[in-house]
């Protein structure tokens, strides 16, 4: 631990990295997958279940947050690390993502935005100062600039002018934020995929010279080419000596290929909303656990796991579970899969560090492609 915001970059292996984030709540070994609290709960999960799976960091989600149980209520409850019995660093977004999946309930002007709750229809506005006070309110270890993602595909003009206006709304923030020690802000690189307008975003960020960049508006609607594309085209431009995320992103195939072209930290719903619903990630590849094959199958999702939920439990009774609509069949996948995504991670670590990244990716792959178990 350290008392100011630190990362270091211990190792490279062609365009993969190496590093750790220390902060005064812990140290994040990167590349890092971050499993997402949205309302303060990691969905179907106990929280010293996600630590145990080897997550060093969570994300909360300023949107929500705000709106139940208000960001002024956590604070006099004594912040979130607190409400939720989480110790460790936690990441909250600006709001807004939320604030483009909301365009139907939203105005947006060079102020800020103004929206109509989901919950109740009040009407809030949130401005960078805003959005940055909430966060601090929360007890946030690293806070994210309000910015205005844009859906895929959208047209050029519209992306420009939402690019210009996060990049001034990065500045606002930045100010706001003011010097907190042991914590960090971070900008985030907008511009569609137009790359031009993705250099001079990133390059406008680097000038602020911020604790950490994140590259949002991809996962949006765009094909993986496209999103690769706008990070071969990005990533270069930032500082190598910052931290570098993708946000929102992604599956696991997703993930080893941004890790090759240099990404620090990712987040994503997928593990939890997808076990939610039936499907497993293993190191063979997805399983839907709702096929009627599963239904006598006494072999556990993957054997050489060490998450009991993996190894300990039948695909016949995760089967039943989940065709039974039992609470239970969701919390036992959620648990695989986030076990699944760390596996990853700590591998694709391990890769790094004995300098054999390409290899691991290709086993990895390979692995996936010859596909699950045969039925019995």
């Amino acid at each position: 631990m350290t008392e100011n915001f630190q990362f270091t970059l211990d190792k490279t292996d062609a365009g993969a990295r190496l590093g750790k984030i220390s902060m005064p709540r812990g140290e994040i070994r990167t590349p890092a997958f971050m499993p997402v609290g949205t309302v303060g709960t990691v969905k179907a999960m106990y929280l010293d279940q996600v630590r145990e799976t080897g997550a060093d960091i969570i994300l909360g989600n300023t949107y929500h947050l705000m709106l139940r149980p208000t960001a002024e209520r956590v604070a006099r409850l004594g912040g979130l690390h607190k409400l939720i019995r989480w110790e460790h660093p936690i990441l909250t977004d600006s709001g807004g993502f939320q604030v483009m999946s909301l365009s139907g309930l939203r105005k947006l002007d060079e102020q800020g935005v103004t929206f109509k709750s989901h919950v109740d229809g009040s009407l809030h506005h949130m401005s960078p100062e805003r959005s940055i006070e909430i966060q601090g309110l929360l007890g946030s270890d690293i806070q994210m600039q309000l910015d205005e993602c844009v859906a895929l595909p959208a047209e050029p003009k519209e992306i420009e002018r939402a690019m210009e206006m996060s990049l001034r709304w990065a500045e606002r923030c930045r100010v706001a934020f003011g010097e907190q020690p042991g914590k960090a802000m971070f900008g985030i690189v907008q511009g569609g995929d137009i790359p031009a307008l993705r250099i001079r975003s990133a390059e406008a960020l680097s000038q602020l010279d911020l604790k950490g960049y994140a590259i949002g508006g991809l996962a949006v609607g765009e094909p993986q080419d496209v999103m690769l594309q706008m990070l071969e085209t990005t990533l270069p431009v930032l500082p190598l000596e910052k931290p570098r995320y993708l946000m929102g992103v992604g599956t696991p195939d997703d993930i080893l290929k941004s890790v090759a072209r240099g990404i620090d930290m990712f987040d994503c719903v997928m593990p939890t909303r997808s076990g939610r619903h039936g499907l497993a990630f293993t190191r063979r590849g997805k399983v839907n656990i709702r096929n009627a094959r599963h239904a006598e199958d006494m072999r556990p999702l993957d054997e050489q796991s060490n998450c009991p939920a993996s190894r300990d439990y039948s695909r016949a009774y995760l089967h039943h579970l989940v065709r039974s609509n039992e609470a239970l069949g969701g919390m036992l996948l959620s648990w695989n899969n986030l076990a699944y995504y760390q596996e990853l991670m700590q591998g694709i670590r391990k890769a790094i560090a004995e300098g054999r990244f390409a290899d691991f990716m290709a086993e990895t792959q390979e692995e996936w492609a010859r596909g699950d178990l045969q039925p019995v």
